[in-house]
């Protein structure tokens, strides 16, 4: 029986093949936006599996409030490591102090290369559960330790043996290779870490890591734990949620709170606005599932409309099965049955076009998604969702179809009823709503991150270069680089700075000035630069004078932004001095002896942040900051700038980073949301556009004698394609008035998780409305032109 349902669904495929080709087309493009969007919702989710005790690790995280407003971060003091020790330890299996990942410059022999990696203490390894290839778990128990990636390892020694071997780290210090571990995958929070050394030596070579054993207020820290397993996340974090105030006093006053953030919340629910947590990529994961939903349905939507169009042409088949004794059960299996073969076929379809396009999806997306052809899961997954979409696609026709009576039907008497319709112009009203909504979606997205984009951002990113300078082979030769690089004619100034231009690094507090409101919890962010940063990035003095080397009291001067002089209440700031309010170890007062414009160093979508840059009198730079030689094209510039930095520092790789390209990475999340959604609403619309497209070519077959009528009656080219289009065009504005006020609803929410945004414009839903107006004339416009102009005489001699 099976057998002879495939026979008879597979003539009917290939007996029509327009319709067949419509149906396959907008199915496999369906299914295929549905399977790479399940591939990525799939990476997503599994994010961090790669570590065994993903459900039992947690980062420790703090909550502090400043006038009112409640930032949290995984930023910690020091002090906090031996307090957990001596108090919590039965609750964690694990707990490790880390530094944050940085880059560091290794050396064997003659090769040098730059990688990421951090400082942390020894079970940090077995924690991680590393897959380790050579060596041993426990390689950072001694404190001239390292341990490297596979990649690092072959990088350095080729094929050579590492273990043993001799690393030079930053020209500063040699470490010796324990053991080697296999790269960590992409989709994990540790994929650029590269090496693991010891915390002791991050400790032993850094004067303020020591000084900060006892600083409660110098939250540079980070801490990873494994909770042990008779505990949960939750009573762990009851225990320690005021251990800071309890320990220190001054954390009373900003209400520090700490608590555990679980390695599953770290990619997908990391977001938090005023102290609690509200989400974060999950709700892009919750988008694309919505949009692959939505396109699946479109497709499936086609397949529906298409097979009750054609219900006359199989009036005649289910009339007589029916009077030969086919049971209704029998033919809805039989209907079923075409629509398996149709989804199978699409689905294979479907499989070719993702593995065709996972390379460009993987770019656009920045993921690294393989097809997964051994994954049984996938295979269990993928036939329930071709029954799923069979059953979807299927269950409408074949309940309409197997209804007709068979009397009326060889009679010739069936007639499809005056609401017979009416289904079908519901589903095409559907269809348009999603694809407008989608179509205003994409716009506002788009709208959002130009209107970022378009923000000034305080200085002139063009044309500037940033270099790490993180050995210590750069301590103390700035005067001479700066001399060396202006006299090669590449660069017309230079300048260091403690944080890269494109971000913040350190953020204090504990400073008084005169007119300080009473309890006023100030939060500034801290930058050292040299006397050169403001020329160097074209920053415009707004109040007062820039850093001047001819004035040696401007060691301790400070420059303000505008941000800062409105927060701290400054109404004559220049000349007025921030003194540390630390009675035990006071550093020296600041003058201020500047303002500065607001320049965006954090996220372009957030306001400027309250900020002062003070005179780097120590050396604590970490970037050179290089303004290029306009009159030069950027190759060469960078060309001759190499030529003097390999001069100077000829064991360090030359590596560099053009600041607009670092700006221009602010917005690589939204823009590939933006771009995504393009493709996906693209694909939805031609999606609806062939079921459109179907429905006009049958419904221009089903009146060809009336049109025929007509034109003998002398009805014009117009006359017919009005006629045609004028039913769908209603469908359509319908669809329009539908999507607009859902569309305006879901994306005024999106925007108002963004301080700086745009104002949603009526003509952004105007043009969604024409644009979907246009696509359906033109659409419709073929068939029903091509069926104007056709001979009145074929049609009304087949009468």
């Amino acid at each position: 029986m099976f057998k002879n349902y495939l026979k008879i669904a597979w003539r009917n495929l290939s007996k029509n093949k327009g319709y067949t080709i419509i149906n396959l087309g907008g199915l496999a493009i369906g299914m295929a936006v549905t399977l790479i969007i399940g591939l990525w919702i799939m990476d997503e989710l599994s994010h961090n599996s790669y570590f065994s005790n993903k459900n039992r690790i947690a980062q420790v995280f703090q909550s502090q409030t400043f006038n009112g407003e409640t930032g949290t971060g995984p930023a910690i003091p020091r002090p906090l490591e031996m307090a957990f020790r001596e108090s919590y330890m039965d609750n964690f299996k694990h707990m490790v102090m880390a530094s944050w990942t940085t880059s560091q410059y290794l050396k064997y022999k003659e090769t040098s290369i730059s990688r990421e990696g951090n400082f942390t203490q020894r079970e940090a390894p077995e924690m991680l559960d590393l897959n380790i290839l050579k060596g041993e778990m426990d390689g950072i128990r001694e404190i001239n330790s390292i341990m490297l990636s596979k990649s690092t390892a072959e990088a350095l020694f080729g094929n050579e043996d590492p273990i043993g071997k001799t690393v030079e780290v930053n020209s500063q210090y040699d470490m010796m290779v324990t053991a080697v571990f296999e790269d960590i995958p992409f989709n994990t929070s540790f994929n650029d870490t590269h090496f693991l050394m010891p915390w002791d030596k991050y400790v032993s070579i850094n004067e303020w890591i020591k000084n900060a054993e006892d600083q409660w207020g110098n939250n540079s820290f980070q801490m990873f734990v494994q909770i042990s397993d008779n505990t949960t996340f939750e009573s762990v974090t009851a225990k320690i949620l005021n251990v800071k105030q309890e320990l220190n006093e001054n954390s009373k006053e900003f209400n520090a709170q700490l608590f555990l953030l679980p390695m599953e919340d770290w990619h997908l629910r990391s977001r938090f606005e005023n102290g609690k947590q509200v989400g974060g990529r999950i709700k892009y994961v919750w988008l694309f599932g919505i949009i692959g939903a939505f396109v699946l349905l479109l497709a499936c939507i086609n397949f529906m409309n298409l097979s009750t169009a054609r219900s006359e042409k199989r009036a005649k088949e289910v009339g007589i099965r029916k009077s030969i004794g086919s049971q209704r059960s029998q033919l809805i299996n039989q209907f079923l049955g075409e629509s398996f073969v149709v989804v199978l076929l699409a689905f294979l379809i479907a499989v070719v076009i993702v593995v065709l396009s996972l390379n460009g999806f993987n770019e656009l997306a920045r993921k690294d998604i393989d097809f997964p052809w051994s994954s049984m899961g996938f295979w269990a997954a993928s036939l329930a969702f071709i029954l799923f979409t069979a059953l979807l696609a299927g269950s409408y026709p074949a309940l309409y179809l197997s209804s007709f009576r068979p009397v009326e039907v060889l009679k010739g008497t069936f007639k499809a009823g005056r609401h017979s319709g009416l289904p079908r112009k519901i589903l095409v009203v559907l269809q348009f709503t999603v694809s407008v909504a989608f179509i205003i979606g994409t716009v506002i997205v788009m709208q959002q991150i130009n209107y970022a984009k378009n923000r000034p951002i305080g200085y002139d990113k063009e044309g500037l270069v940033q270099i790490p300078t993180m050995s210590q082979d750069f301590q103390g030769k700035f005067e001479l680089m700066r001399d060396e690089f202006i006299a090669s004619g590449a660069v017309v100034e230079m300048s260091t700075s403690s944080a890269p231009t494109t971000s913040i690094w350190s953020n204090r507090s504990g400073f008084v000035w005169e007119g300080k409101p009473e309890g006023f919890q100030e939060d500034l962010a801290w930058t050292e630069v040299s006397p050169e940063y403001a020329k160097s990035l074209n920053l415009k003095i707004v109040q007062g004078r820039d850093f001047s080397r001819e004035f040696p009291s401007d060691s301790n001067a400070v420059l303000l932004n505008e941000t800062a002089v409105k927060y701290m209440g400054l109404e004559n700031p220049i000349g007025k001095f921030i003194k540390d309010d630390d009675e035990e170890d006071p550093s020296p007062p600041l003058k201020i002896i500047g303002v500065v414009q607001d320049m965006i160093a954090q996220s372009p979508y957030e306001p400027v942040k309250q900020g002062m840059y003070v005179f780097d009198k120590y050396g604590n730079s970490s970037y050179y900051n290089l303004r290029l030689n306009p009159a030069q094209s950027a190759s060469q510039n960078l060309a001759v700038i190499e030529r003097v930095f390999k001069e100077h520092f000829p064991d360090i790789p030359f590596q560099y980073d053009f600041v607009d390209q670092e700006y221009g990475e602010k917005f690589a999340a939204e823009e590939r949301i933006g771009r995504l959604s393009g493709i996906f609403t693209a694909l939805a619309i031609l999606i609806s556009c062939l079921g459109l497209f179907g429905l006009t070519s049958f419904v221009a077959e089903q009146r060809t004698k009336e049109i025929g009528v007509r034109k003998v009656l002398g009805a014009s080219v117009f006359n017919v394609w009005n006629m045609l289009s004028k039913d769908f065009l209603k469908l359509v504005i319908i669809s329009c008035f539908i999507a607009v006020p859902i569309a305006y609803y879901v994306m005024n929410g999106w925007l108002q998780e963004y301080p700086y945004r745009v104002i949603l414009k009526w003509w952004i839903f105007a043009l969604a409305m024409l644009g979907a107006m246009a696509v359906t004339i033109l659409t419709v416009s073929f068939q029903a032109i091509r069926a104007a102009k056709s001979n009145p005489a074929r049609s009304l001699r087949t009468e």
